[in-house]
């Protein structure tokens, strides 16, 4: 129950150090609004002083500035009614504990204890002497401090710059850490202590602590809201990023690699050359093919233009032909024989020959052939 009463006691104390902010933040800007209310009535002034008439070209633009000042401060009035509602809201739960937690509980744990507030233990490590000294055991940790970092005071402390090896190793109990005592930093987030023994238990294996501090957070859920543990936690959303107010758990987003193969040409192409998808374009279309049936095409040629056109002539060839009768039939006319006698065998001095005519009768020749 005290441990539980702790985190509360820190929760409550977080908010009170916001609404401590807000107020500050507040302060600064009404001082703001009382300088510009007190420069503009001077210059208010100065215009009209004792004037019976006044451009408004020159005044009115006064009074819409002094309208707008009036305006924040009302904004601010309202946003100081809203912080102390917030404020006497939360009262009952430091009442509840003074009505839980009295004294006559209190006193016989405390025997034998001193009491020491946060302040008080961070300056008793704020010295040289509370501080981290590089050994070679942190060659790949390194430890951060004001004189070696720029805005060393403006460094996002994880769990909310409480010390981690506390919450790990003394059951969730939450202690301040101290920067000044060195800020680990591990894989980008910056880690403070109590003092220079539980930086170096730390660095020694952060993963383990890291770890613990998770399943501390599991057996107090308040925790992760306050330590600010929603990297560790998916399904767990800040209070000023969540999507729907006053839900802090919504659904895990799953993230992995995936990949897919399909076919170059899955489905038998059939691409149509004429196809339009596009009504108005069909409708254009329409209308051209309508207006050409009432459209006449005319033509004129004249004598400059006769030889100019393109001219084209074909002919069909001869073609071969044969002719075939039943009949053969051929003539012929009787070849010239003449045989001349008494050249041969002549017993006298003198030769006497006599030529023949042995040549055929035309029609003689025809009958023999026939």
């Amino acid at each position: 129950m005290l441990r539980q009463a702790v985190i509360n006691c820190r929760q409550h104390e977080a908010f009170l150090k916001v609404l401590l902010n807000d107020v500050v933040v507040a302060t600064d800007q009404v001082n703001t609004l009382e300088r510009d209310l007190r420069s503009v009535l001077i210059q208010l002034q100065n215009t009209i002083q004792s004037k019976t008439a006044v451009p408004t070209n020159q005044v009115y633009p006064k009074f819409i500035s002094l309208a707008k000042i009036w305006t924040g401060f009302q904004d601010e009035m309202v946003l100081l009614s809203v912080i102390s509602n917030i404020q006497a809201n939360l009262e009952p739960f430091t009442r509840s504990h003074k009505e839980v937690l009295q004294d006559s509980v209190l006193q016989p744990l405390l025997t034998g204890l001193i009491l020491r507030t946060d302040e008080e233990r961070i300056a008793e490590t704020s010295g040289l002497d509370g501080r981290v000294e590089h050994a070679p055991h942190f060659k790949n940790l390194e430890f951060l401090f004001p004189e070696t970092t720029r805005n060393f005071s403006q460094l996002p402390l994880q769990y909310k710059g409480f010390c981690g090896y506390s919450i790990a190793v003394h059951d969730r109990l939450l202690l301040p850490g101290n920067p000044l005592v060195g800020v680990l930093r591990y894989k980008d987030h910056f880690f403070c202590f109590t003092s220079k023994e539980a930086a170096v238990k730390f660095a020694a294996d952060p993963d383990r602590y890291i770890a613990h501090i998770a399943e501390a957070a599991k057996r107090s859920p308040e925790l992760i809201q306050l330590l600010e543990l929603h990297m560790q936690f998916s399904t767990i959303t800040p209070y000023g990023k969540s999507a729907e107010p006053g839900h802090m758990i919504e659904k895990p987003l799953t993230k992995r690699d995936s990949g897919i193969q399909t076919e170059v040409h899955p489905i038998e192409s059939n691409i149509d050359p004429d196809y339009e998808w596009n009504e108005w374009e069909m409708r254009r279309k329409a209308i051209k093919l309508a207006n050409l049936r009432t459209r006449i095409t005319h033509s004129v040629q004249t004598d400059g233009s006769n030889f100019r056109r393109n001219n084209a002539t074909q002919i069909y060839l001869p073609k071969t032909q044969d002719t075939q009768t039943k009949r053969e039939k051929g003539t012929s006319v009787p070849k010239p024989s003449v045989f001349i006698a008494g050249l041969r065998g002549c017993k006298s001095q003198t030769t006497e020959a006599y030529k023949v005519d042995l040549t055929l009768d035309v029609n003689t020749h025809n009958d023999i052939c026939d």
